[in-house]
């Protein structure tokens, strides 16, 4: 009995880890790459929304081309794409 509860465990444990991963459902991690055509180095009083505003970009824009970009924590001398396209 406690083997068939071990066998059960595991399984359990592998169909959990299938499914956080995807692939149980066919989903495929899809990685980019975000290649930047130009960047400015932030200023003093700099915001996310006030660059993107400057460089004529939407928030989502300027988010995707930024993928690792904190805006809350931005600060002077920080170089952020203004300027670029995403690519797989």
């Amino acid at each position: 009995m406690a083997k068939i509860m071990n066998l059960i465990l595991l399984i359990s444990l592998l169909l959990v880890i299938c499914m956080a991963e995807g692939a149980l459902f066919g989903k495929k991690k899809i990685s980019s790459t975000v290649e930047c055509g130009a960047v400015y180095g932030v200023q003093a009083g700099d915001t996310c929304s006030g660059i993107s505003q400057m460089f004529a970009l939407t928030a989502q824009s300027f988010s995707d081309i930024n993928p690792n970009l904190n805006c809350d924590k931005l600060f002077v001398g920080q170089w952020v794409c203004t300027s670029g396209a995403i690519g797989s």
